[in-house]
């Protein structure tokens, strides 16, 4: 553990903070975060921490969620302009056109990856490894799937009884991806196992012998007999990978797969924005009160 990592534990101690990170941020953020999960695993347990200060490692949208689900608490971002493209690509209006069109048997389901404006104006959240049980549950035959259109279209093709109109937003770490990048690591590494993150192309999705969340990749991975992995998600995840699995190897594909956003996050604005005492991230009561409900919905849906 180098210095600045130790000065954050002390830091953290003093400001009675828990640290809490997305498995996309760079590694040494990851070694010692309290709490180290996907989207619907930080949602949750935002919920459950006592300590009254949350540094929530990972992008704006996640921040966010976070002091959605507990007004109360002091959430700091570590970098401000760590974003989410996909978390902007709907509309309020065309939510509000759809809802005119389908009046009540239309539920819109928002991708957790998305600002507060957007979850204000839904009905329930969801995020990858929750999606398709909090779909399922939802009674609405028509679903409005925001903002991720590839999600919706996996989940989609799972309950075939609803009808489901998408938006026209995806992930750009995901959606770069093709076949052709995933068929050449495969031409490398013969005998891997092809996991795939539901933000991919349905082209790439095709070819996966598993599909799941991020926390669901790691999961798979470390269960399954198999020894070798081709990893179709931003690359952060090899860190748990291979800290779970040390006798496996996971290889990337060509693609890049790296989230340019999550990288901002660094150990030294960690600790800057530690030793500020700031007020944290500020939301309006009105905008807290609409963007809660459906964040809450989703934890009770999907437990």
């Amino acid at each position: 553990m180098d210095e600045k990592q130790v000065q954050i534990l002390r830091l953290k101690e003093e400001k009675n903070a828990v640290i809490m990170a997305h498995y996309y941020v760079d590694d040494n953020i990851q070694e010692i975060a309290d709490y180290v999960g996907d989207s619907y695993y930080l949602s949750e347990m935002a919920t459950r921490v006592k300590e009254k200060t949350i540094v929530l490692c990972g992008v704006s949208f996640m921040g966010e969620s976070a002091k959605l689900l507990n007004p109360e608490k002091r959430v700091l971002l570590p970098d401000l302009e760590a974003d989410c493209p996909m978390a902007h690509m709907a509309s309020v209006e065309k939510i509000e056109e759809v809802r005119a069109t389908y009046k009540e048997d239309v539920a819109v389901v928002c991708y957790v990856n998305s600002t507060a404006e957007l979850k204000a104006h839904s009905d329930v959240c969801v995020t990858s490894s929750n999606a398709l049980k909090v779909v399922k549950a939802l009674p609405n035959p028509v679903i409005y799937f925001i903002p991720d259109r590839q999600l919706g279209t996996y989940i989609s093709r799972r309950i075939p009884e609803k009808k489901f109109i998408f938006n026209d937003g995806g992930c750009p770490i995901h959606t770069v991806i093709t076949k052709g990048d995933v068929q050449s690591a495969l031409a490398c590494h013969p005998g891997a196992k092809i996991l795939v993150h539901p933000e991919c192309r349905e082209e790439v999705i095709e070819m996966a012998d598993y599909i799941g969340s991020t926390s669901g990749i790691i999961d798979h991975a470390t269960a399954s007999s198999a020894r070798e992995f081709i990893v179709v998600t931003e690359l952060g995840v090899m860190y748990e990978l291979k800290k779970r699995n040390p006798e496996k190897s996971f290889y990337s594909t060509a693609a890049g797969q790296i989230c340019e956003d999550m990288k901002k996050i660094t150990l030294d604005k960690i600790i800057s924005v530690l030793e500020q005492d700031g007020a944290g991230l500020e939301m309006a009561a009105d905008l807290t009160d609409k963007a809660n409900a459906p964040l809450k919905r989703m934890l009770e849906l999907s437990r």
